[in-house]
C-alpha cells in the first residue's frame, strides 16, 4: 500500500513508481561565513522521502516494490519533479528513477 504525505488536511498519495520528497533546506550562510540572501541560495538537491508509490509493474505484469522507503534521505537529479504546494509545506513529487542515491 502506498503511503500518503499530508499537510493539514490534504493527503498526497503517489502512483505507481512515483516518490513524494521534502526538499531539505538551503544553506543560508557559506562556509566563511557569509549570510546568503534568499535570491542567491540554490535549491539544494537533497531530501527526505515522506511518501511512496506502491511500485512499478514488470513485463510480467509483476509489482515490483520501490527501493526507496519512507524516511530515506536522498539526492535526486536538478530539474527532477514537480513542486507542489500543500498549505505552507512544499514537497517535490517525482519517479523513483530521477533519485540518484540515498544518503
Amino acid at each position: 500500500m502506498a503511503k500518503k504525505a499530508s499537510s493539514g488536511g490534504t493527503r498526497i498519495v503517489p502512483l505507481g513508481d512515483r516518490v513524494v520528497l521534502k526538499r531539505a533546506e538551503a544553506e543560508a550562510k557559506t562556509a566563511g561565513g557569509i549570510v546568503l540572501p534568499d535570491s542567491a541560495q540554490g535549491k539544494p538537491q537533497r531530501g527526505e522521502v515522506v511518501a511512496v508509490g506502491d511500485g512499478h509493474v514488470s513485463d510480467k505484469g509483476e509489482r515490483i516494490p520501490l527501493t526507496v522507503k519512507e524516511g530515506d534521505r536522498v539526492i535526486f537529479s536538478s530539474y527532477a519533479g514537480d513542486e507542489i504546494s500543500l498549505g505552507d509545506q512544499t514537497f517535490l513529487l517525482m519517479r523513483e528513477s530521477d533519485i540518484l542515491a540515498t544518503l
